[in-house]
């Protein structure tokens, strides 16, 4: 086991699928010479060329456009996303061509793209540099979208989605990046959970809390608070967020018979809405208490200085567990 950051982690995970396959190729804004802002890309471009880990325009239309054309020339292109608020030029690229052109096809024409978006806030950036799009990409058919939520599944979940020959999106949890757990390098993704299976990280009798991405350390901390009074809360990191592993939510909120949903994109139609809907249909008469949800605000992410006040934390989860016990 080795300890490593985020950002490492998912360094050594793209590091490995260069190796274990020629065809993956990296490419994005600054990826190369600079190694990302994030400096997740560091040392490729001199390990593996300038063929391979290419710095692109200012372009994310372009990026996508070309990272299309590549997979149907059988390449499997990573795409990075610079910052989440600058996937909206490339949107069209992704919902009308990358989601589609394997349906249209039949299945016949493959496009194993990933394209890798740090996403989220709490990092005190400006505008456009601290959103959570991803719903827009789950509403979405014909995308995988996963997120890992600490190290050790950064590293095995990036690996994966480059394996997979379905066109995929890698929330990654800015915030997180520096981070630090432990990693097992040498066991591979052999072991690893499948990339569209959620982790169960406690085990709880009272409440049930999904979570992902950014939330999932938030979370853990609640659970840690709350058994402090008393409370037992199941903390389950959805990891997929399409598809979603029904199964494993499904079976928790059968044995808690409460549900709270945390995630920092804004509550209003975010994904925590999709799944109130599916717990209730599905586990209505297990239910002790509506499904909860604990979100972002439904404004602009706001200035840096009040991001703190937009966030949700460990008191705003709390909160909604102490309300869910209240029915």
């Amino acid at each position: 086991m080795t300890v490593l950051t985020l950002s490492r982690a998912l360094n050594e995970g793209l590091r490995k699928a260069m190796e274990n396959d020629p065809k993956v190729l990296i490419m994005g804004e600054d990826v190369g010479k600079l190694g990302g802002v994030f400096r997740v890309t560091d040392g490729l471009q001199k390990d593996f060329g300038e063929d391979r880990v290419m710095d692109t325009p200012l372009a994310e239309s372009g990026i996508v456009g070309t990272a299309i054309g590549l997979a149907l020339r059988g390449y499997r292109p990573v795409c990075e996303i610079q910052f989440d608020g600058f996937i909206f030029p490339a949107f069209d690229q992704i919902v009308s061509q990358l989601a589609k052109m394997p349906y249209r096809s039949g299945g016949v024409v493959k496009l194993p793209i990933v394209i890798r978006v740090p996403f989220g806030g709490g990092i005190g950036a400006v505008e456009h540099h601290s959103e959570s799009p991803e719903v827009f990409f789950v509403h979405t058919s014909g995308l995988r979208v996963i997120s890992c939520g600490d190290p050790a599944d950064g590293y095995a979940m990036i690996q994966q989605a480059i394996s997979s020959d379905d066109p995929v999106l890698f929330f990654e949890p800015k915030r997180r990046y520096w981070d630090k757990t432990e990693v097992d390098l040498a066991g591979g993704v052999a072991a690893a959970l499948p990339m569209d299976r959620a982790r169960t990280l406690a085990s709880g009798t009272d409440v049930t809390v999904l979570c992902y991405g950014p939330m999932v350390r938030t979370c853990m901390e609640a659970a840690a608070a709350a058994e402090s009074e008393g409370r037992s809360i199941e903390v389950i990191d959805l990891r997929s967020l399409s598809p979603l592993d029904t199964e494993t939510i499904f079976a928790s909120v059968r044995k808690t018979g409460r549900c709270v949903v945390v995630h920092e994109a804004p509550v209003t139609a975010g994904l925590g809405a999709e799944i109130a809907a599916r717990v209730t249909q599905e586990c209505f008469y297990h239910l002790e208490a509506p499904v909860l949800r604990v979100g972002g605000y439904s404004t602009p992410y706001p200035p840096a200085r009040i991001e703190e006040h937009y966030l949700p934390d460990l008191d705003r989860v709390l909160d909604a567990v102490d309300r869910a016990f209240a029915y």
